[in-house]
């Protein structure tokens, strides 16, 4: 940091500090064993810009359309008392949430709902432990039961910067979906609805169409937009839409356009 002597009598000015760097996570996570969970985690990191704040969230008008919040279940439903206890970098904050971006887990299918706190918490450690990074990376989590996890800490209703769509963590969220998706998978009702209600209700509190595209700026390299590079995506996307990958598996893939229409039938608008 360059250091400027002030003159005599002058009034001291703040330096702010240059931005860290924030690591970022890829989507599909196997985790049923630590192995299959540092084979996937190989594929390297971002370094994003911090956006600039101008307008807070907090400081804007009320929006229309928005959807009501659905049952979030909080952090403490899945965390067992050793990860609790896991001291907690702060988080990171972006000015609003414009997108959501759809994941598959690569856990299996046949797990009972009972089990999907200790899949997030296998997800979690594998994320947290093995590759050193500062949190689970998916914003929510939803299991095959439409049960909604809180992910990534720092509050459910503001827009917390994620790590789960290299390239595109700033404005969006990221729903991990507990399970493969892949051509022919089952995808279950009440996941599909859960998946809707959250995205409603996300993109509600900023006035987001979930059936429009937005504008998103690239923010590294490795995704399919060049660094700096605004990109067209939909306000309800796939993890494919943003990276070269398969996730969110072929059969979520094929979900997402009722989606879309159901969140926004949730938001009040018109067909």
């Amino acid at each position: 940091m360059r250091v400027f002597r002030r003159a005599r009598g002058a009034r001291k000015r703040r330096i702010a500090p240059v931005p860290g760097a924030v690591l970022v996570l890829l989507c599909c996570l196997p985790v049923l064993t630590a192995v299959l969970a540092l084979a996937v985690f190989t594929r390297g990191v971002e370094r994003p810009v911090r956006l600039r704040l101008d307008h807070p969230t907090e400081l804007r008008p009320p929006v229309a359309h928005q959807a009501p919040r659905p049952r979030i279940l909080p952090r403490s439903a899945w965390l067992d008392p050793v990860s609790a206890r896991r001291t907690q970098p702060p988080p990171r904050y972006d000015d609003r949430v414009v997108a959501v971006f759809l994941h598959h887990t690569e856990t299996p299918n046949d797990y009972a709902c009972a089990d999907a706190p200790r899949l997030i918490r296998a997800l979690y450690a594998a994320q947290t432990g093995l590759r050193s990074w500062d949190d689970i990376g998916y914003n929510f989590l939803v299991d095959h039961c439409g049960t909604i996890y809180e992910g990534r800490a720092g509050g459910v209703d503001r827009p917390v910067t994620g790590a789960h769509t290299q390239g595109f963590n700033h404005r969006t969220a990221g729903i991990g979906v507990l399970g493969t998706f892949g051509a022919g998978a089952p995808v279950p009702r009440a996941m599909t609805d859960a998946i809707a209600a959250l995205a409603a209700w996300k993109l509600g509190l900023a006035g987001v169409d979930p059936r429009s595209g937005v504008v998103l700026v690239s923010t590294n390299g490795g995704s399919r937009f060049a660094a700096g590079t605004p990109a067209t995506l939909p306000a309800v996307a796939g993890h494919d839409d943003a990276y070269p990958t398969s996730c969110p598996g072929a059969a979520l893939t094929a979900q997402l356009p009722a989606i879309r229409e159901a969140a926004a039938r949730l938001q009040g608008r018109p067909e």
